[in-house]
């Protein structure tokens, strides 16, 4: 378990390759999304993270971020209609996130079944997402994990599902406003001019899918829960949020206007991260923190416990937005939601922006409360998920 900045650093950045993901993490993921970028590894990554790079540039998220202003109205009137009655605001941003990862990607041209890949990634989650005994003791992926033999029919479906969508793509051609697909469909390695094959996309889609409406889904439901918690950090967004939108809809012009939402974002992130662990397989010797590392070693970064560590952060278990309002004041390698180095996540731009539109849209609608004896707890399978859900009331504000 590594906490120390200087030694984080070293794993994720100066030594890359000499700490390549670990076998668990490739044992639990590869079934369901292949040798995609979250997988590969020195050569098969770097072609294909330079192939995909263009797609998650600034200008292409900024013309994806109208089908997440969308599902914010989406979100903001299935919120309105339930009324008095508490809702469970973790299962609300699993439904718009979703929306707006289906919409992104294949941007609802009827090919693409949004609701069964859905109840598939679901249900793998469920089944696979436990790391075996198997893994840990390093047991070949070809040994049958107990809790994944059920799996395979699902991951069939869900893959099926997948490349019928770029079959019928590849046939229709890119759309007058290209969406996710077309775009890593046009990608290309400058370096190799080598282009994703079907398999190759829809692992890539499949990783994206599953982590682009998860992640976010969590950082917006913890972050809901936090300003429930705290009325005044809460309020504070509010009005910030309805000053820059006058009763509309958050878009992504509205987000460099929006630093205390972000603020909000940020803090989430820190205090419940989605990806709560990295773990990477050591393939030399090497020092960390003073300790031998031997080939074979296994080295864990506890985000979670790193995002809370008392050498590093002041009153670290406090909601505390305004400490991300100077982001120089925060050490790089103590703040890892996305991860860092190379293999920083692909999509954070994306999730940032996402989630910024998301809750400044519903913050400056409706005023969020915590529901007596319905408090969520923190329970890490691949994610940090609010056991119980988040319950919160809604009224709306003007």
């Amino acid at each position: 378990m590594v906490m120390e900045p200087g030694a984080i650093r070293r794993s994720l950045l100066e030594k890359l390759n000499d700490y390549p993901k670990s076998r668990a993490t490739k044992s639990l993921l590869r079934p369901a999304i292949g040798e995609s970028l979250f997988v590969a590894e020195g050569a098969e990554w770097r072609w294909q993270r330079r192939a995909a790079a263009p797609a998650f540039s600034h200008r292409n998220i900024a013309t994806l971020a109208p089908m997440m202003s969308l599902a914010a109205e989406r979100s903001v009137a299935r919120v309105r209609d339930a009324g008095d009655v508490p809702v469970d605001m973790m299962d609300e941003m699993v439904r718009a996130t979703f929306e707006v990862i289906s919409d992104v990607t294949f941007s609802g041209d009827g090919q693409f079944d949004a609701d069964a890949v859905h109840r598939a990634i679901d249900a793998y989650i469920a089944a696979a997402g436990k790391i075996s005994l198997f893994d840990m003791i390093g047991m070949p992926d070809w040994v049958p994990r107990p809790g994944r033999l059920m799996t395979g029919p699902v991951l069939r479906q869900m893959k099926s599902i997948a490349d019928q969508s770029i079959a019928a793509r590849c046939v229709s051609g890119q759309r007058d406003l290209p969406d996710l697909l077309d775009m890593l469909l046009a990608g290309e390695d400058p370096d190799t001019k080598r282009r994703m094959n079907t398999a190759e996309l829809r692992d890539n889609l499949l990783t994206f899918i599953v982590a682009g409406h998860e992640t976010t889904a969590l950082t917006l439901a913890w972050a809901l829960y936090l300003c429930a918690f705290d009325p005044t950090v809460q309020n504070r967004a509010r009005k910030e949020a309805q000053v820059v939108l006058k009763g509309r809809t958050a878009t992504a012009e509205d987000v460099e206007n929006l630093p205390f939402v972000r603020s909000i974002v940020d803090e989430a992130l820190r205090l419940y991260p989605p990806a709560a662990i990295l773990s990477r397989t050591a393939l030399v010797s090497d020092e960390l923190c003073g300790r031998e590392i031997r080939p074979g070693d296994t080295v864990m970064i506890p985000i979670y416990a790193l995002h809370r560590h008392h050498q590093l952060w002041e009153d670290p278990n406090a909601f505390r937005p305004d400490r991300f309002a100077d982001s120089k004041g925060v050490d790089r390698f103590a703040y890892l939601p996305f991860g860092d180095g190379p293999r920083i996540c692909i999509g954070a731009s994306f999730a940032i922006q996402e989630a910024v539109i998301i809750l400044a849209t519903l913050l400056s609608k409706f005023q969020f409360a915590p529901v007596e004896g319905r408090n969520p707890t923190p329970v890490m399978i691949l994610t940090l998920r609010p056991h119980g859900g988040v319950w919160l009331k809604a009224t709306p504000v003007t």
